[in-house]
């Protein structure tokens, strides 16, 4: 079948994306007042459609979603945006738990110990893939034309005998754009089932002013 996912549009992907994708979300923070600060430009997809889907856009709570492409990043970006920073503002954090420790060292370095840090187990895919179930996420393959793709991954030896769940996070993790191209749709069949991960969910929260707590 032929794939019938892409990027979603004003998204940008391929080689430099992780820089790009950083340009362009701080040319766009304009007047927010809260700064999320996410990994990659899959997680910036999955916040901005669950603020979309949740009735809470970004920008009516002025809040900005900026990648930083890959935790090592946000130092900078949190010595610009916090306490001790050219651009005081509310900043929240979203990463992989195997990463937190090193999220928590740059918000330490830059003095910005109000920053709220809530931490996807493992990362976000895993996050999603337990909320709509492999079967749910299986149905989005077919559906997308690349359950062929996951039949093929599933039969390589080294994957052979792992649990599905292990399998789809390979799966999406694998090639140039997967991850992004089913942030979205994943996202909101997470939200339709009434099942968002709760790091998520915590996120827009802390970025509202309203439950969020740290993780």
């Amino acid at each position: 079948m032929v794939d019938r996912r892409r990027v979603p549009d004003g998204y940008v992907s391929g080689p430099a994306a992780a820089t790009e994708a950083t340009i362009e979300a701080l040319a766009r923070v304009g007047d927010a007042t809260t700064v999320i600060l996410v990994e990659g430009v899959s997680d910036q997809i999955a916040v901005e459609t669950l603020a979309r889907a949740l009735g809470w856009p970004l920008a009516a709570i002025r809040a900005a979603v900026v990648p930083t492409g890959g935790v090592s990043g946000m130092g900078r970006l949190l010595a610009h945006f916090g306490p001790a920073g050219d651009d005081r503002r509310r900043v929240v954090v979203l990463c992989d738990i195997g990463e937190e420790w090193i999220a928590r060292r740059a918000i330490a370095r830059a003095g910005a110990a109000d920053v709220a840090v809530f931490a996807c187990n493992a990362d976000l895919e895993d996050e999603l893939i337990r909320a709509v179930t492999p079967d749910g996420v299986e149905r989005l393959l077919e559906t997308g034309g690349t359950l062929g793709s996951f039949r093929s991954l599933q039969r390589q030896q080294q994957w052979r005998d792992r649990p599905v769940h292990e399998q789809l996070r390979r799966f999406l993790a694998s090639g140039a754009t997967r991850k992004l191209r089913y942030a979205e749709e994943l996202i909101l069949a997470a939200a339709a089932l009434d099942r968002v991960p709760a790091p998520l969910l915590g996120l827009l929260e802390a970025a509202t002013g309203s439950r969020g707590s740290s993780s």
